[in-house]
């Protein structure tokens, strides 16, 4: 088993950092709520490419924001929880609904986060990954080297929510489903620890 443990400065560092996974997609935390430090943040985002924003948390959004100082950005909202049981397939497939549409667009870079950008919004990118053809493995693997505080929970029902969205076969869903849970026993972090010491440093 490879554990991979954090110090609180890197933990806090990793919090906003924007996380590049591959040529279109990108994952981070949100943006700050103090108006100047968002403004900052969102400019990062544009120098990254950021063409598109998918935003999967259910307490906030910052659509009016991106808005006014980013009209150029086009913004996904697809606000849901984070309380650690499951994800609606409805919610992946509507994910899958704005990848489809941002990538019409030629050069498009997606950014999707959710808060803190553990959970929600890597799993959503999880989701992004496998509709694209990636394999589960590589696709964790590609998601935690760019995002080492990704706990990507709902990871199981991003297979079970693509598949059925791509008419994939129950053995096959159920072979992908036991790769999942043999990455994360030789994959885990401290998922608990992340979550609190971003909260204390927020």
């Amino acid at each position: 088993m490879k554990k991979t443990a954090l110090t609180t400065d890197e933990i806090v560092v990793w919090h906003r950092e924007v996380c590049r996974v591959n040529d279109w997609l990108v994952i981070s935390g949100d943006l700050p709520m103090e108006r100047s430090e968002a403004i900052e943040k969102l400019e990062e985002w544009i120098a990254a490419g950021v063409t598109d924003i998918v935003d999967v948390r259910g307490e906030w959004s910052d659509q009016e924001l991106v808005a006014r100082y980013a009209p150029e950005i086009r913004y996904h909202y697809l606000g849901t929880h984070d309380d650690g049981t499951s994800q609606d397939p409805v919610w992946f497939y509507r994910g899958l609904s704005a990848l489809h549409e941002a990538l019409t667009h030629p050069g498009a870079n997606v950014m999707v986060h959710c808060h803190m950008g553990v959970n929600r919004g890597p799993s959503m990118a999880l989701a992004f990954l496998l509709d694209q053809g990636w394999d589960v493995v590589a696709a964790l693997d590609a998601i935690r080297a760019a995002r080492p505080i990704a706990g990507v929970i709902y990871a199981r029902d991003a297979v079970r929510s693509v598949g059925r969205a791509k008419a994939k076969d129950a053995a096959t869903i159920a072979r992908e489903l036991a790769e999942i849970d043999e990455w994360f026993e030789l994959n885990q972090i401290d998922i608990s620890t992340i979550i609190r010491r971003i909260r204390q440093a927020s």
